[in-house]
């Protein structure tokens, strides 16, 4: 087992996460709006629908992994190209975060936590990316790709509710923080586009 992988995966996730995104900026909005409590409900709806993602890739891609090298270096070439892209939409991005309390409508924390799950699990990004994320990240010769996926998936849940998290219970300060600092947003941009095309790099040369 390379446990080196493991924490370039945990860093790489931990990196995503904190970079600003239609999730987490959705959770600073709800825990503002409606209190911490509401933005974790809505957090645990978000990190649950990947739970779905998790076994839609795990099953589909190990399937892949086992039939062909040349599908699986296919995937892994897609999946690098995919990333790239997502760097270039983030460059050509406006840097500035932007985010409205207004319109946001009180909801109960079931509710909250129903549209988290729907959220993520109605999102095709979210398999893509998970897709195109997880491939160059297998890290045991000894355990079943499904297995692997899986601790990935699990690993991916628990550094990014750790993050959301934080942001949920820190949702004052944080949008306090982004109103007042004007640097902000393009260190967070450029933090995006350097884990993009890092993990991109990453993931087009691995080892199956």
């Amino acid at each position: 087992m390379n446990f080196e992988i493991l924490y370039a995966f945990i860093i790489a996730t931990a990196a995503l996460s904190i970079s600003p995104g239609p999730d987490n900026i959705y959770v600073l909005m709800q825990s503002i709006v409606n209190g911490k409590k509401y933005g974790l409900a809505t957090v645990i709806g978000l990190m649950t629908g990947c739970l779905v993602h998790t076994t839609l890739v795990a099953f589909g891609v190990s399937v892949i992994i086992k039939q062909s090298e040349v599908l699986f270096f296919t995937i892994k070439l897609a999946g690098a190209i995919y990333l790239f892209f997502l760097a270039y939409k983030v460059w050509r991005s406006n840097a500035a975060i932007q985010f409205s309390e207004k319109n946001v409508e009180k909801k109960s924390i079931g509710q909250l936590f129903r549209q988290g799950f729907i959220m993520n699990v109605l999102n095709p990004k979210v398999s893509i990316f998970f897709l195109a994320f997880f491939p160059g990240f297998l890290f045991s010769n000894e355990l079943s790709n499904v297995i692997q996926f899986y601790v990935l998936g699990f690993l991916f849940i628990l550094v990014s509710f750790i993050v959301f998290g934080g942001i949920a219970v820190m949702a004052g300060y944080i949008s306090t923080y982004i109103k007042k600092s004007s640097k902000i947003g393009v260190f967070l941009k450029w933090m995006q586009i350097v884990v993009f095309i890092g993990i991109g790099i990453f993931i087009l040369f691995s080892k199956k």
